[in-house]
């Protein structure tokens, strides 16, 4: 390093230290101020969000939700031995009603057997035809409104869109439910919208408890490691600082939460825990060494500010990359965490001076697990210096090994799996599922003219016909206009039969044919239950066996006229739609864009390195240890069948974006022993004894913090955990074995450094 920019730092480095007390007050002044805020940042709670604004399909869901008013629909389903007897139809009705109380729901379209069975205010004609097709009619609503066994019945709840209930979605869902519990049999909840809020519930529920659990965990981690209540204390004051910051800002920026960047805590505490980690082993070192507490802190300072910085600009440079995604909350995710990285450079600045300089911090003596740790980082570094090609070829065997679990990965579309099997929503979905039909809603919608005739109906008939021959473990009910039509016999002179019959239709349910047919935009479709839990194959397998039957009935090649257009146009063909294809498309809308992502953080943080390091020779080498880890955690969810989900879906680029600091502070420290004259050897021995031991500390703290998240009850943040764990050991591993071999093939004992 040169002299003049040595003297800047010094210079920086003794202005902190003087303004140490102002600095920490200050912060702890602005902390205090941001709880406030950082207290309001909210939660973004929509699937649409997760989709680039062009995707076809989410532009499908939005056109089918404004031509048939959207498909937002609770069962609460149970079984009743006397099901069809009029007693408990009795109470079938007496349930809806109570139900039908809960506000946010839209009450006039409420659906129960009780109703479809006898509805209320028909003319003498239609109750009479009821009374005589009772068991016709009864076979019409199998798979709605009752089971195949006859003993199993559910009420269809249809919600208000969210910004025309009175009351919060969740409160409505949580009324729903504490009826169902009170009521005698046990009902169950389930619906799509149900299993949405319930992934944002337990996401933000769990998130906010886990960390608090896991900051607990990593205090008594960082004790035990550093026996010393001033080193437990400081990483969790700059976490928690850095945390408050980076929220209140966001809130000042108007960005919320989302499902991808629901880890947003937990990134910055791995940052932040990792900086503090390598500056209580640098400071202890040098008051070993009895160098007074002031001259220890500058040091400190001096030598491991610059490393902080890089780690810190390279790891916002590689989220920063995220900007490149067609998707609204991947791109915010980026600049959050972008925002979160540099707080932690601003919290560890401030802090660290006058943090360190707080009460009696006597230097410590070596416990025996220490010298222990000791012995074992000097065979390791012997090890790399005796057997290189062994421990390189192994290595790349391994990775090749890991490389082979990449053609394993499965991408997981079942959204039960999110959820442990026994939480309330998979116990929903099971009864559901196997004793009433499928719990999933999806459509096929096609053109239509303005005026229904029969020739026009027939082929409608037809591909419902097909539809229904579809496997019944896949797709349980097909329900069309037809179906209700040829239900109801002819009404004798009337002038326009078919209009007639749909006016009764009306009198029985208000608002089957409008949510089946719209004439003014020439758009009708077919009706479909799907059951959820079925695989990835089965149901992309599934939707594509109902969107090309729906493109073989309406090819789209004639011209229609709409009832609101005296312009002829081209009929879109066609098209299976709905919640249940956005959710089966959902990861493969994540990974969309992520190998671009990926590429750029790779060259950003290669750019970012070799200009930290003033070498593309050393930036080339510091991205192995990088690129290690990666390929371990995609491998290990392979071999291991972890599947991409939502947690996981941008694993490669989180991982990309977090082992950086291992690579830049070994780095660092070789570089800086190398300053002072030690050959290569001593160099990295060395840089073993002191880098190495705070990366061992920083990974043994923050692997046993994430295991908390294991107790979540949402099953993606359980594999963020285990994988973000196996991406910081494999980081440690990639720094303390690969790092040295590189280091030792291609830096010289010729070459001086520079930095």
């Amino acid at each position: 390093m040169s002299s003049h920019p040595r003297r800047w730092l010094e210079s920086l480095v003794d202005r902190l230290y003087k303004l140490r007390w102002i600095l920490l007050l200050i912060s702890l002044i602005f902390t205090g101020l941001a709880v406030f805020p950082a207290s309001q940042l909210s939660f973004e709670q929509s699937i649409e969000s997760l989709y680039a604004k062009d995707d076809p399909h989410l532009l499908d869901y939005l056109e089918s939700k404004s031509l048939f008013g959207g498909d937002e629909l609770v069962f609460v389903a149970y079984t009743s031995p006397n099901l069809l007897e009029q007693e408990e139809l009795d109470k079938v009705r007496e349930f809806s009603q109570e139900l039908s109380k809960v506000p946010g729901l839209n009450t006039e379209v409420t659906q129960n057997l009780a109703d479809a069975l006898s509805p209320p205010q028909l003319n003498f004609f239609l109750r009479a035809l009821v009374r005589r097709k009772k068991d016709e009619l009864t076979e019409l609503f199998r798979g709605v409104l009752i089971g195949e066994d006859s003993q199993t019945t559910a009420i269809v709840l249809r919600l208000l869109p969210e910004e025309g209930s009175p009351i919060p979605r969740a409160e409505t869902f949580r009324r729903i439910r504490n009826l169902a519990k009170a009521h005698t049999p046990r009902a169950y909840v389930v619906g799509e919208p149900v299993q949405v809020h319930d992934m944002f519930r337990y996401v933000e529920e769990d998130g906010d408890v886990l960390f608090k659990v896991s900051l607990s965990l990593l205090a008594l981690v960082l004790f035990l490691l550093f026996r010393r209540l001033h080193w437990v204390m400081l990483p969790l004051l700059v976490v928690i600082c850095s945390i408050l910051w980076t929220e209140a800002i966001l809130v000042l920026g108007n960005f919320q939460l989302s499902m991808v960047s629901s880890m947003l805590n937990s990134l910055v505490t791995i940052i932040g825990i990792a900086t503090v980690a390598h500056v209580a082993v640098h400071f202890q070192e040098l008051q070993r060494s009895n160098i007074s507490r002031p001259r220890a802190i500058r040091q400190t300072m001096v030598e491991l500010l610059p490393a902080i910085f890089w780690t810190c600009a390279t790891t916002a440079a590689g989220f920063t990359s995220l900007l490149s995604s067609e998707i609204a909350p991947v791109r915010s995710f980026g600049i959050m965490m972008a925002i979160g990285t540099m707080m932690v450079l601003v919290a560890a600045t401030v802090l660290l001076p006058g943090g360190i300089s707080l009460g009696y911090l006597s230097a410590p003596r070596k416990h025996s697990s220490e010298r222990g740790l000791e012995r074992y980082l000097k065979k390791i570094c012997i090890g790399t210096e005796q057997y290189p090609k062994i421990l390189l070829g192994v290595s790349t065997l391994f990775v090749l090994l890991a490389g082979c679990g990449f053609y394993r990965l499965e991408v997981e579309t079942d959204f039960s799996k999110n959820f442990r099997e026994s939480s309330d929503i998979v116990k929903a979905l099971d009864f559901v599922e196997t004793r009433l039909g499928g719990a999933s809603t999806m459509e096929v919608n096609f053109p239509a003219p303005p005026q229904l005739d029969e020739t026009y109906l027939d082929r409608v008939r037809a591909l419902a016909d097909e539809l229904r021959q579809i496997n019944p473990r896949q797709l349980t009910k097909v329900i069309a206009l037809t179906e209700t039509l040829d239900f109801l016999p002819k009404i004798p002179f009337a002038s326009d039969p078919l209009k007639s019959k749909m006016d009764q239709i009306k009198l029985i349910q208000p608002d089957f044919v409008s949510s089946l047919y719209n004439p003014e935009k020439g758009r009708m479709r077919i009706y479909l239950r799907a059951i959820e839990r079925q695989s990835a194959e089965e149901k992309l397998s599934l939707i594509h066996k109902i969107s090309a039957l729906g493109k073989k009935h309406f090819p789209g090649s004639d011209l229609v006229q709409t009832a609101d257009d005296s312009n002829e146009k081209p009929a879109e063909p066609g098209k299976a739609a709905g919640i249940f294809i956005l959710l089966a498309y959902l990861i493969d809308s994540l990974l969309k864009d992520q190998l671009v992502s990926f590429l750029l953080a790779g060259a950003s943080i290669l750019s970012m390195m070799t200009i930290a390091f003033r070498s593309l020779k050393m930036g080339l080498i510091s991205m192995v240890p990088n690129l290690f880890p990666i390929v371990l955690v995609i491998g290990t969810m392979g071999w291991f069948g972890l599947p991409l989900n939502i947690g996981t879906a941008m694993i490669a680029s989180v991982s990309m974006g977090l082992t950086t600091d291992s690579s830049i502070h070994f780095i660092t420290g070789f570089l800086r022993e190398r300053s002072r004259g030690a050959s290569i050897t001593d160099a990295l021995r060395r840089t073993h004894q002191s880098v190495g031991r705070a990366i061992i500390f920083a990974t043994c703290a923050l692997v046993a913090g994430f295991s908390v998240l294991t107790l979540s009850h949402f099953i993606p943040l359980i594999y963020f955990g285990a994988l973000v764990s196996v991406a910081m050991i494999g980081g440690m591993l990639g720094s303390l074995i690969l790092l040295p071999i590189l280091l030792r093939l291609f830096y010289t004992d010729k070459i001086k450094s520079t930095s």
